[in-house]
């Protein structure tokens, strides 16, 4: 069998390197703290994870923890992480690659005040559109996939109210990159916003349109 052209066990190493090294990432830039947050990324059937409470810097080749798509261990002898329900629902419900969920502080401080970040800056158009807020569900819960999904709507990223981010792309450093705009469009707000006496001004709909038509020749060709 293989994925995408690679032998299978050579795409899951790959893909467990990935997702230790975005976790790994996710904790260098702050955007978590101890072993909060988590970090998965799929290859066919099966969704690799981070375990549950086990501080990234320790994680190894010979630690990859893998489930398929009903939740059962197919890899490893760690416990996944509490939120792969979270995980799951985003793979069964789109075209993820691969996910990446954080405690990032500005992004959660953001999810305790609006049921939409502001359009301050057309970065939301890389997130699909006007970042909604999930409403609150304790973490690991079924509750709270549900409620993630329905946030998620035609975006690629959304805040979990009192908890933090979820975003997914084609790729890990895709997924992250969309975690990293979430974070700085939420800071970037939450700054406007702080000073006495102003009100940030906000991009319109037709103007969030614009950007995201703009964005489909983004980049170098092919």
């Amino acid at each position: 069998m293989s994925v995408s052209g690679q032998p299978r066990e050579e795409a899951i190493e790959r893909a467990w390197r990935g997702v230790v090294d975005t976790a790994r990432r996710s904790a260098a830039d702050g955007l978590v703290v101890g072993t909060s947050g988590n970090v998965s990324a799929r290859v066919g059937g099966t969704v690799l994870v981070t375990p549950s409470g086990v501080p990234y810097d320790r994680l190894g080749p010979t630690d990859v923890v893998g489930v398929d798509l009903e939740g059962r261990r197919v890899l490893g002898d760690l416990a996944p992480t509490s939120e792969l329900p979270l995980h799951l629902a985003v793979y069964r419900n789109s075209d993820a690659a691969a996910v990446v969920h954080t405690h990032a502080v500005h992004a959660t401080a953001v999810s305790t005040l609006v049921e939409e970040v502001p359009l301050v800056h057309y970065a939301a158009a890389m997130l699909g559109g006007p970042v909604r807020t999930a409403p609150y569900a304790r973490y690991g819960t079924r509750e709270l996939a549900d409620n993630m999904l329905a946030a998620l709507r035609d975006r690629t990223g959304c805040l979990l109210r009192n908890h933090g981010t979820v975003t997914y792309g084609d790729s890990l450093d895709q997924a992250y990159d969309r975690t990293a705009q979430l974070e700085w469009l939420c800071r970037l707000w939450l700054t406007a916003s702080s000073v006495p006496g102003r009100s940030p001004a906000l991009l319109s709909p037709a103007q969030l349109r614009e950007v995201t038509e703009a964005l489909k020749g983004y980049g170098q060709p092919g």
